[in-house]
């Protein structure tokens, strides 16, 4: 009964069901996408060629509506000719174009003011109406352009629209055509539009002109349809599909006629048009069904050659589980299940002559494990006599002794490494005196064993030394009968401490083990070397601290007598930085009306006090200004006028403070400057006019900036030299250092007298500077406030290399 749920479960869940899985699924998928991928390329042709023809179709019929309404436009054309001049002629002719055109409802002429002076159609005729159609664009623009096309509109469901033709001859008038469009459908026909499809013609606004006998409405208005909207869309390419007036999904292509701005739609039912993608379909879906037949037949005839085989496989796997090494699983299929059965069959004799061999392992694993149990044990004593002392002497010769004990050595040897000197020295000793003489006790670092082991930091056995180069260890050792040696290396990250040597009086090579072990020792050893070293150190270093005590007991008698010399200084700088306060709020007295610069000057000179009294002496002023500004503010916002000035009181500020001269004070765009007072300088009138040029070419860079914001603004300096009263006026809460006499006057009629660019100076001011600048004379100028001319000049412009010159001759001079 197990057997038969065991082999249900392995058809429903095992290989079987994998296998009729995996060929059914591949089959499908195969068939699957190879339909998908023919349906979607025949998809794409169809509704291409479809698409394409629709297109040409379009492109057809919207080419014969242009040629007709050409034609139109032709044969109105005819009845303007300037030969008849006659009402009577022109209506004869109207008549003859109305029997002629069937398509033409009726004419009627305009006379060259746009009035309406004949109307004839097929009922009747009228003259001398007079209406006044001069506003209309079937007038005005037929004049403009000499034919023009009016929008359609409709009339009883009835699509009209009329063409408008000038008359030959100056103001001569137009004669305007009504026609009726349902000629239109005519090049729609099924013959034309064929039985599956039907087209239709929109204008301008989506509204229906013409139709095939299976399209929409004429006059229905097709505008929402997304279609339709591309089409008569500016710009925009037109979509190839769509949605028709049924709210069916169709494929489209429209044409447009140029001339009247009409779109001509075709379009098929996207049903109709899929029909052969439906067939294939339907088709594939037959052909996959087939092939899941042929798979799931397959796909079961193969599995079910596979239940034998795996079976067997199955059952001899189980008794080899059960601990049955003697069976042998019988498979023939010449495949790679009879290969699994044989490496079954090889595994199993595997196992059986290992388990035969398993309890000769498992006494010598006992051995090995035996072995590694007394190795931890010496390790374990040696960690706890190096952790238990620091004194050399009682752990190294712990160490040597379990080395021989656990390597089963003949010797042992521990050196240890002088720095100072460069040797190596013998401290301790198993297996060999160690008060014995010999070249053993102390090596000296070279060409040797120990050496190169300190070098690479790894162990160096020598299995023979009877063939190892001289040496003095070498020569030793085989003196007292050794004939195999290996060196570990005793280093850290700090350097090397020495190195530890295992002697035997047998050849041969050291085991891997061995070596490894001692590594071991000599890593214990090398922590217990640098811990009684480290002792030593902190032993030095504590009676160096001791000593140290006593040095800073001495000196903290020193520092309490040097703490009370701090108390009688800082009493004097007290008394310093009461001073210097005081000297801090003259100065802020003094920063109320002078530069910072200038104050700090005052206050750090003899009688400072004296220079802000009132006095007599030679000064130098400028006067400057804006030309135009007062007209300026009144014409601009406050907020512009105010950046204005902020940047023109910059400019200048930056000039006043490089040439040191004194604000004296500054009302909107006039601002005067003092030189000479009250810091007196032997160049101030050299320092005024340089300065003066400068400003004119800086502020003349800010004018052309400000015209770019379409300010018109100009800068103008004065420039005057004389003998004025120096002193401070004002009240206490603001004083003012100020300049009065005529100099000051003088300075400021220049500046009005300046032109925008121009800086004026007096002539005295002139001779002062006149070696470093170029100038011309102006005209005697007759000053408000001055009762003779006054004579002036006009600064050019500052001779940079003059200024050199006269320096260096100067420099000479002081020298």
């Amino acid at each position: 009964m197990a057997g038969a749920n065991d082999k249900t479960r392995f058809l429903r869940e095992g290989l079987f069901a994998k296998y009729v899985v995996s060929l059914v699924g591949l089959v499908v998928f195969v068939l699957a996408v190879n339909g998908a991928m023919e349906t979607w390329i025949s998809y794409r042709a169809t509704k291409t060629s479809l698409t394409d023809g629709l297109e040409d179709k379009a492109q057809a019929a919207a080419r014969r509506i242009e040629q007709s309404v050409s034609e139109l436009e032709r044969q109105i054309s005819w009845v303007t000719r300037a030969s008849q001049d006659t009402l009577e002629k022109r209506r004869a002719d109207y008549a003859q174009l109305l029997h002629q055109v069937s398509v033409v409802n009726q004419l009627f002429q305009l006379n060259g003011e746009g009035r309406e002076v004949l109307r004839v159609s097929r009922q009747s005729t009228t003259t001398g109406s007079n209406a006044d159609l001069s506003r209309d664009m079937r007038f005005t623009d037929t004049v403009a352009r000499g034919v023009s096309y009016a929008p359609a509109w409709f009339s009883d469901q009835t699509p009209l629209m009329s063409i408008s033709v000038a008359h030959s001859g100056f103001n001569a008038g137009v004669t305007v055509a009504e026609i009726d469009l349902s000629f239109l459908s005519d090049f729609l026909s099924d013959a034309q539009v064929g039985k599956a499809a039907f087209a239709y013609v929109v204008d301008p606004r989506g509204r229906v002109l013409a139709t095939s006998s299976k399209g929409p409405d004429v006059g229905k208005d097709l505008s929402k349809l997304p279609q339709v909207a591309a089409a008569i869309a500016p710009g925009r390419a037109p979509d190839t599909s769509g949605t028709d007036f049924n709210g069916h999904s169709v494929l489209t292509a429209a044409s447009t006629v140029p001339k009247l701005g009409w779109s001509v739609m075709f379009e098929q039912p996207t049903t109709q048009a899929l029909t052969p993608i439906r067939d294939q379909l339907v088709r594939i879906a037959l052909l996959i069904g087939m092939g899941l037949m042929v798979a799931i037949l397959a796909g079961t005839l193969l599995a079910r050659r596979m239940i034998i085989p795996i079976t067997a496989l199955r059952d001899g796997a189980h008794k080899l589980g059960e601990g049955d090494f003697s069976h042998r699983i019988d498979v023939h299929t010449s495949d790679e299940l009879e290969d699994l059965a044989s490496q079954f069959n090889s595994m199993a004799g595997q196992i059986q002559e290992t388990y035969s061999n398993l309890e000769t392992k498992v006494e010598e694993r006992t051995r090995d494990l035996a072995q590694s149990i007394n190795e931890l044990k010496v390790l374990e004593e040696v960690g706890r006599a190096v952790a238990s002392s620091l004194d050399l002497n009682a752990v190294l010769p712990t160490i040597a002794a379990r080395a021989i004990e656990i390597t089963h050595a003949d010797a042992v040897l521990i050196y240890g490494y002088d720095a100072e000197t460069r040797r190596f020295n013998l401290v301790e000793s198993n297996g060999i005196d160690k008060s014995a003489e010999g070249a053993h006790v102390t090596i000296e670092e070279g060409q040797n064993i120990l050496s190169d082991a300190a070098a690479s930091c790894e162990p160096i056995a020598m299995a023979d030394l009877d063939q190892a180069a001289e040496q003095p260890l070498r020569d030793v050792a085989i003196d007292a009968g050794f004939h195999s040696v290996l060196v570990v290396p005793l280093v850290d990250q700090q350097g090397t401490l020495g190195s530890l040597v295992v002697l035997r009086r047998a050849s041969g090579e050291f085991a891997g083990s061995i070596i490894g072990l001692m590594r071991t020792f000599a890593n214990q050893a090398v922590l217990a070397m640098r811990n009684a070293r480290l002792f030593t150190e902190v032993d030095h270093k504590g009676r160096e601290l001791a000593a140290a005590h006593e040095t800073v007991q001495q000196q903290a008698a020193k520092l309490q007598e040097q703490t009370e010399q701090l108390r009688n200084w800082n009493r004097s700088l007290e008394e310093r930085v009461e001073k210097q306060l005081g000297e801090i709020g003259r100065i802020k007295r003094l920063e109320r009306f002078l530069a910072p610069q200038v104050a700090q000057l005052i206050a750090s000179s003899d009688g400072h006090d004296a220079l802000l009294d009132s006095h007599r002496r030679e000064v130098t002023v400028v006067f400057c200004d804006l030309r135009g500004f007062t007209s300026f503010t009144e014409a601009t916002e406050p907020e512009e006028a105010m950046n204005v000035l902020r940047e023109y009181h910059a400019t200048l500020g930056e000039l006043i403070h490089r040439y040191e001269g004194t604000l004296d004070r500054f009302a909107g765009d006039g601002v005067m400057i003092l030189f000479n007072a009250p810091i007196q300088f032997a160049d101030h009138t050299q320092r005024a006019v340089k300065m003066a040029v400068e400003m004119r070419d800086a502020i003349g860079k800010l004018t052309e900036k400000w015209k770019n914001r379409g300010h018109s603004l100009g800068f103008g300096l004065g420039v005057a030299m004389g003998y004025a009263t120096l002193g401070q006026i004002g009240f206490e809460q603001r004083l003012e250092y100020a300049a009065i006499g005529s100099v000051t006057n003088l300075a400021s009629r220049l500046c009005d007298e300046a032109k925008a660019g121009q800086i004026v100076v007096s002539r005295r001011v002139y001779g002062m500077v006149e070696p470093w600048v170029e100038a011309r004379a102006l005209d005697d100028l007759q000053l408000k406030g001055f009762n003779h001319p006054v004579l002036a000049m006009e600064i050019l412009g500052w001779r940079e290399e003059v200024e050199n010159v006269v320096d260096a001759s100067a420099a000479r001079r002081r020298m």
